[in-house]
């Protein structure tokens, strides 16, 4: 399924692939949408990490912080 990935705002935060744009018709279940992101390591970084960040308030941070940190865990 090609599509991009977002980051769904609701009691938690959840990923998701979509192969369209999400509107409030097709994802009822969040209250917001984040994205979309060109990979899924920019996503779960922005729902791991995003909240309450200063360092990751756009999608290109969550990619760019995503990418350099890859490596350490």
């Amino acid at each position: 399924m090609r599509g991009k990935w977002y980051v769904g705002l609701n009691a938690s935060r959840a990923i998701f692939k979509m192969a369209v744009e999400p509107t409030q018709e097709i994802c009822p279940e969040f209250v917001a949408v984040i994205g979309p992101f060109r990979t899924k390591r920019g996503a779960q970084f922005m729902a791991t990490y995003g909240a309450n960040n200063p360092h990751c308030q756009t999608v290109a941070d969550a990619e760019r912080i995503a990418k350099k940190y890859q490596g350490e865990k």
